[in-house]
């Protein structure tokens, strides 16, 4: 795998931009070639700029998108996999703390602390999770291709989510370790009865089908994506003064918060935390430390290969049969 060392930069990654004439700022997730997979301090870096622009009196309205034909696939998973399994010598700074010079030790692997505080920041606005339920003002998603783990996050978090036809909604950790850590958010976005599905099966949902359940506020052609986006960030920003949509934003919060959405999150985190306890299947694929060892990629299209076509995680795995 990758070494901590081989990964770009987190100003690499992320880019940002704003217009003080439209009040519109722009993050754009700038690594397409790895289907813009966040790294820890990419997510940070992302935590920090929705933060920035929630108190910048010249941001009223803020687009996350990607280059690429991908939002994203998540997170950068070889990454995860080097600190999960002690590969790479982190420091807590990694997971919640930016202290440069924080050299405060993990836990150790073999205690409760150490699988938790690995799954749940999650839950923390700070390392890039919540940060769009914390950020009062008008978010906009723009999703393209993949809309996975972390990127679907966001997709539960943002105010506006606008999708291209072929667009594909879902998390891996489904299939690989059964929980994920915004599950609350996800019930009450999608609904239940369609989340459950989708926990159930594995199986990444369509632009289309998270239109109908609510989810996405509008599907158009790839081409004519960025022109809706445009479209909707415009209206946004012509509307209501900034102040206004502060209050209107504090009064959804107070919605949110009436169902349980932080405490969900928080739930789902100790959930997961307590994934070793969980007793697999004979047949089953976990995300251990055998498949570690393995090329992560074949082990992950093995996997895939499992389920019908038209359920299947992967685009080119989708269109093979």
């Amino acid at each position: 795998m990758a070494g901590e060392q081989s990964r770009p930069a987190a100003v690499e990654i992320v880019l940002y931009e704003k217009d003080p004439a439209t009040k519109i700022a722009t993050i754009t997730l700038d690594r397409a070639d790895e289907l813009n997979a966040m790294t820890i301090d990419a997510q940070h870096r992302y935590a920090d700029l929705v933060r920035h622009a929630n108190f910048d009196d010249d941001v009223k309205v803020l687009v996350i998108r990607a280059n690429g034909p991908n939002l994203g696939s998540g997170a950068d998973l070889p990454e995860l996999m080097d600190i999960m399994s002690k590969r790479i010598d982190i420091t807590v700074k990694h997971l919640v703390f930016v202290l440069e010079d924080d050299d405060v030790p993990n836990p150790p692997a073999v205690t409760y602390r150490f699988r938790a505080l690995n799954v749940q920041f999650y839950t923390v606005p700070a390392a890039g999770m919540r940060s769009l339920s914390d950020f009062l003002e008008v978010s906009i998603l723009e999703v393209r291709g993949y809309c996975y783990g972390w990127h679907f996050y966001q997709a539960a978090d943002a105010d506006i989510v606008l999708a291209s036809e072929g667009a594909l909604f879902g998390h891996a950790a489904f299939r690989y370790a059964g929980f994920a850590a915004r599950q609350w958010q996800w019930c009450t976005m999608m609904g239940i009865r369609r989340f459950m599905e989708m926990v159930f099966t594995g199986r990444p949902f369509s632009a289309k089908e998270m239109y109908d359940c609510g989810f996405v506020n509008a599907v158009v052609p790839f081409d004519e994506l960025e022109a809706m986006t445009e479209k909707y960030a415009l209206a946004c920003s012509r509307s209501r003064p900034t102040d206004t949509v502060f209050a209107q934003k504090t009064f959804f919060e107070i919605y949110k918060q009436h169902q349980g959405e932080y405490m969900g999150s928080i739930l789902a985190g100790m959930l997961e935390s307590m994934g070793r306890q969980l007793r697999p299947d004979p047949v089953a694929h976990e995300l251990d430390r055998e498949a570690l060892e393995r090329r992560m990629t074949d082990w992950v299209r093995q996997n895939d290969e499992r389920f019908p076509p038209d359920w299947r995680l992967s685009q080119r795995g989708r269109s093979s049969e």
